[in-house]
């Protein structure tokens, strides 16, 4: 067995081969492709402006994301009934499971963030918009 080692990741080795939403784009930085992983999925993720994720869940992860610039907001909840909104510098927390939708709530900048979470694979479960739920 070889000694643990400190990896560094340039943006060129993240791995856009995970899992993807459509209207976001998402890369693996530190997880189970790019480091060997074994507990958790740290990657960019960017949202042009004016686009917005597909509902979706991420099984049983928790995800944290601080939002590096731009402004998101999410919709959540088996309806998308509920609202958030974050802004540079904020952290989000979606609990396990959690149906929700990110939006770029910027007509003129992009969002860029940061999502951890607690597993090595970027799990995305991508779900029709909730009977009911209004489009967006």
């Amino acid at each position: 067995m070889s000694d643990p080692v400190v990896r560094v990741i340039h943006p060129a080795e993240r791995d856009a081969g995970t899992a993807q939403t459509p209207g976001m784009s998402r890369a693996e930085g530190c997880g189970g492709s790019t480091v060997g992983a074994e507990h958790l999925w740290v990657g960019h993720v960017s949202m042009e402006r004016g686009v917005k994720s597909g509902p979706h869940h991420h099984g049983p992860l928790e995800s944290a994301i601080y939002v590096i610039s731009g402004r998101a907001r999410l919709r959540y909840g088996p309806g998308l009934e509920h609202v958030v909104e974050a802004e540079a510098g904020d952290f989000i927390f979606v609990p396990p499971e959690l149906i929700h939708q990110e939006i770029n709530a910027s007509s003129d900048e992009p969002v860029d963030m940061i999502v951890s979470r607690s597993g090595r694979e970027n799990i995305v479960v991508n779900v029709a918009l909730p009977e009911g739920a209004e489009e967006v």
